[in-house]
């Protein structure tokens, strides 16, 4: 990955269309992923979120300044390898999903817990038939293969590029239904992220914010609002 470490060579950046989606490229010259493949992009609108962080490189090129180019370096080096395995390890989220798994007590918690989850469970079973259900406590509660398997068929239908962005939506919320909520913009990005921290806002409400757990929250925040623009910049329309 020596590309990474070098300082910036190029004064100009541009997108064009070629024959599988848009490239970017500095003096002419295509930008490779790490693994020396085209970093082609699906769309015209991903490709120009990639070219302003490549324009944005003032001397040293940095990647955790670079998210988008991140992410499809991901996609084209890593899922378009294992597309399948990806897409099984983001569906068994759906086996242990967060909003199956409602606390004991206290009851204002579980109260918060099925106002906010059920509407969200009642969206999967009207939109994939995907009726998952709900337990108390942390035991395992195997769900139906009838419950899965249409999830299972949606996470198996993205793309390589959607794939990724689902992956994290899906990993940094701890719910397959959250992350294919995301998708939907069943609720606004940032309220869905809300939804999958009710447990830890209310530890932060009975014990007070812990500065250094807050600040990790956030990175997390910030994560699964960038996959969810990626997602809607991997529509090809």
């Amino acid at each position: 990955m020596s590309e990474w470490k070098a300082n910036r060579f190029w004064k100009e950046t541009l997108v064009s269309e070629c024959e599988d989606g848009f490239a970017v490229q500095l003096d002419g010259r295509p930008v490779k992923t790490p693994a020396k493949a085209a970093l082609v992009l699906p769309t015209r609108g991903f490709a120009d979120a990639v070219r302003a962080e490549w324009d944005a490189v003032e001397e040293l090129i940095d990647p955790n300044k670079m998210p988008f180019t991140r992410t499809a370096n991901a996609a084209i080096d890593k899922v378009v390898l294992q597309h399948g395995e990806v897409a099984d390890m983001i569906a068994d989220y759906g086996g242990t999903d967060l909003l199956c798994y409602r606390a004991d007590s206290p009851a204002e918690l579980r109260a918060r817990q099925d106002a906010t989850w059920d509407p969200l469970l009642d969206w999967a079973t009207q939109t994939y038939g995907a009726k998952l259900e709900v337990t108390s406590g942390v035991m395992h509660l195997a769900q139906s293969e009838a419950a899965l398997a249409p999830l299972r068929k949606r996470v198996h239908e993205a793309s390589n590029f959607e794939l990724a962005a689902l992956h994290d939506l899906v990993s940094l919320s701890g719910s397959l239904v959250i992350g294919l909520a995301a998708t939907k913009q069943v609720q606004p990005d940032d309220a869905l992220w809300a939804m999958s921290r009710i447990d830890e806002t209310w530890q932060e409400e009975q014990w007070g914010e812990d500065e250094e757990a807050s600040a990790q929250a956030e990175i997390k925040r910030q994560a699964f609002l960038h996959a969810a623009r990626v997602w809607r910049l991997s529509q090809v329309e």
